[in-house]
């Protein structure tokens, strides 16, 4: 019986400058992404991508797209030398539009305009507000905290992001206090993220029932392999479900531990990650230490990886 694997595609923080500049100069299929993004979204994503400066990168407004685009040059770059097909796509937060755009669900130019969309009213929307990183807290911990937090102002969790690592978010002087009160109970670490808003949360709310008008314009189809979604972590394939899902997800907590748990239920054995950096490798450690994990994010980790999956691939079928 053949292994099961999941492509998996990372978010917001992961960029850096120069990401994708060597595969767009090896692979055609990559080039013809990146150029695509270019005249599609009317900038140039190949020089914010490969020259930056990294200030200008690390604006939403260029972030997301610059990440969805190298992300989906690598995935075409692995397509173009290997013949695989995953059983279960994820992406964590933006990410989510690369999985889409792996099941068929937009096409590239599609999921480059909505990416910018997002991108857009999310940045539009972030005045104010602040999140931080939770290390190794416990569920009561974390439960009091919030709590705490919660008689200042507004505090929620933005992402799940693997039992060891949870981000709250929400106002300022609340995500502070929750802060103040963790460490306090004996958390030893509470990073404050360098953010320019409070994403993932109810501020987000504006953002996404606009992005609903703007989803509702979409061509999107039924997706050809379960994405395992963020608002839910379920196998979603429907494409009146992305509809609902997409504005949704601008404001909702990242289930990224619960997601990757669903495909580990499931079957799934070896994971994938497709874009810049290793962040999703470090947290599946945490999730499912017992999977392989594979990343995809320059031409020599994408020939280390061709040559490990067809050595799985192989010894799988025996």
């Amino acid at each position: 019986m053949s292994k099961k694997i999941a492509f998996l595609f990372p978010g917001q923080g992961s960029q850096s400058v120069g990401m994708g500049k060597d595969l767009y100069d090896s692979f055609e299929s990559s080039k013809k992404v990146f150029d695509t993004a270019d005249k599609v979204l009317g900038k140039s994503i190949t020089t914010l991508c490969f020259e930056g400066p990294e200030d200008a990168l690390k604006q939403t407004v260029n972030t997301q797209p610059c990440i969805v685009t190298m992300s989906i040059a690598a995935l075409e770059a692995l397509k173009s030398q290997l013949d695989i097909k995953p059983d279960y796509v994820a992406g964590h937060s933006l990410g989510e539009y690369c999985a889409m755009y792996e099941a068929g669900v937009m096409s590239l130019e599609t999921t480059l305009k909505a990416i910018q969309k997002r991108a857009d009213l999310m940045n539009a929307s972030a005045n104010g507000g602040a999140m931080a990183a939770v290390l190794n807290a416990s569920e009561e911990q974390l439960k009091a905290g919030l709590q705490e937090g919660s008689k200042v102002g507004y505090v929620d969790v933005a992402n799940y992001n693997s039992p060891a690592q949870v981000v709250i978010t929400g106002d300022e002087n609340a995500v502070k206090a929750a802060s103040d009160y963790l460490l306090a109970s004996g958390v030893r670490r509470v990073v404050p993220l360098a953010v320019s808003g409070a994403f993932h949360s109810k501020f987000m709310e504006n953002a996404g029932h606009e992005f609903e008008g703007f989803v509702s314009s979409l061509e999107l189809n039924n997706a050809s392999i379960p994405v395992i979604t963020n608002v839910d972590a379920s196998a979603t394939t429907e494409n009146s479900d992305f509809r609902v899902k997409m504005p949704k997800q601008i404001y909702s907590s990242v289930h990224w531990t619960q997601t990757i748990e669903k495909m580990v239920s499931d079957g799934v054995e070896i994971f994938v990650e497709i874009g810049p950096g290793k962040v999703l490798a470090g947290l599946n450690k945490k999730i499912a230490p017992e999977t392989k994990v594979f990343n995809i994010f320059d031409k020599a980790s994408l020939d280390a990886t061709i040559t490990s999956l067809k050595e799985e691939l192989v010894c799988s079928v025996q």
